[in-house]
């Protein structure tokens, strides 16, 4: 089975600075209710722009893969 590489991962992108901001909240969630509705309102506030560039830079970040036959990549 091959590994995936949370690089060529574009969720992976978001998930990292969603769970920072969500851990810099002050006071920080609390409850899952509270926890939900933390990652809802800084979901909403990720800019689409940044969800669009992620997804636009599949195609490169896939032919990179390629011709690296797999092994790492610069990003």
């Amino acid at each position: 089975m091959a590994s995936v590489s949370p690089r060529q991962n574009p969720l992976e992108h978001v998930w990292d600075p969603l769970g920072r901001r969500v851990a810099g909240r002050q006071p920080p969630p609390q409850t899952l209710q509270e926890l939900e509705r933390a990652l809802l309102e800084e979901w909403d506030r990720i800019p689409h722009l940044v969800i669009n560039s992620l997804i636009d830079s599949m195609p490169q970040r896939c032919s990179t893969l390629l011709a690296v036959r797999g092994n790492s990549t610069p990003y």
